[in-house]
């Protein structure tokens, strides 16, 4: 028996819980399917800060995105913990970045985008063990805590009437006449009206399988990275650090995240004893209290990494009723909001905020 549903969202991460919540607002009925549970993969295992590494180096299609979003967050965050009282722990506690040879680039990328900077003040730099050049405080800068945040958003989603349906592959698919006519699963037959794919780095897996002749293949592929958390106290540190390639981020309860590595590693999501060495050894060598703190926690995840970390939001060009939300890489949630709020201006037939040109499928 074939169940017809309004719009199917393949993948529950940030990508398609916001994406959800962008069309059930507009009055759509939405199915959210996942081949585990929601929000265990990339968007679980990210380190939440609402800013990209070193955002002046990226292309400015990410700033776009980025921007609209963090001015998002405080009302979103406040929203979801009215709603569910799962406080997703949105923190504007503030970065400090030690190493900024390119200075005069990232004080003209914040003066364009309005986010507020300052030279540290000397109490940033106290206990903390590097050689600084040129270092920037960005006292706005915000982060939420992933897992609280997806667990938030997924409460949210079900009070609003939204469906999971988790734990299960689909096995295969049906089109016809440029749509996408059913999706099989071991015990179901879905006929959507339409589906965007969320699925992270399994996005063009899925759409390779799907449409293996298609106009386009899109270029995303996995890019493992693992973290560290430290057990400390409250106030052991306020504000999050980047120090090179590599961050600490203190979480409200006092633990302390360290992250992250870049790694191709294909679909293996496995922990390293030379990543955590690594991690282990950049996070007491930067702020030495740490050492009398243990690790409590060690995990990887799998990024969607694309060319440039451009995520592709927008129709596929050979399915009438197909849009993809996905490839976000390091940068799901700080592009989060805004690029569910770009596809849904795009399956409504609303006039998007922000020129969709740059994130298309089809893009050169």
């Amino acid at each position: 028996m074939t169940q017809d549903i309004d719009i199917l969202i393949i993948g529950g991460g940030i990508s398609g819980l916001l994406t959800a919540r962008e069309l059930q607002m507009a009055g759509r009925n939405i199915t959210v399917i996942d081949k585990s549970n929601s929000g265990q993969e990339a968007s679980w295992a990210g380190g939440g800060i609402l800013l990209p590494i070193y955002p002046w180096r990226q292309a400015d299609a990410i700033s776009d995105l980025v921007i609209a979003s963090i001015q998002s967050y405080p009302k979103l965050s406040q929203e979801l913990l009215d709603t569910t009282g799962i406080d997703p722990e949105w923190l504007p506690c503030g970065m400090l970045i030690c190493k900024n040879p390119d200075y005069d680039l990232a004080i003209q990328w914040c003066n364009k985008r309005h986010i507020s900077y300052q030279t540290p003040p000397a109490g940033l730099l106290e206990n903390i063990n590097t050689r600084c050049d040129r270092p920037l405080w960005l006292p706005d800068i915000a982060q939420a805590r992933n897992p609280r945040l997806l667990k938030s958003l997924k409460a949210y989603l079900l009070q609003t009437g939204v469906r999971f349906i988790e734990n299960t592959e689909i096995t295969g698919v049906e089109f016809q006449h440029r749509r996408l006519q059913k999706i099989l699963t071991l015990e179901r037959c879905f006929s959507p009206r339409h589906t965007v794919v969320c699925a992270g780095a399994w996005s063009a897996d899925f759409l390779n399988r799907w449409l293996p002749q298609a106009s386009v293949k899109l270029q995303i592929q996995p890019v493992r990275g693992q973290m560290l958390l430290f057990d400390a106290q409250p106030n052991t540190l306020k504000h999050m650090i980047l120090d090179g390639d590599h961050y600490l981020i203190p979480r409200r309860d006092g633990k302390i995240l360290a992250g992250s590595t870049v790694e191709q590693a294909g679909f293996t999501k496995i922990t390293t004893t030379e990543a955590r060495e690594h991690l282990y050894h950049f996070a007491v060598g930067l702020m030495p209290e740490l050492k009398n703190h243990p690790v409590c926690e060690h995990w990887a995840g799998l990024r969607p990494g694309t060319p440039e970390g451009i995520p592709y939001i927008g129709f596929h060009p050979d399915a009438d009723n197909l849009s993809v939300n996905a490839g976000h890489f390091r940068n799901g949630l700080v592009m989060g909001p805004a690029s569910a709020r770009l596809l849904a201006d795009l399956i409504l037939q609303r006039t998007p905020a922000l020129n969709p040109t740059a994130y298309a499928l089809n893009r050169r």
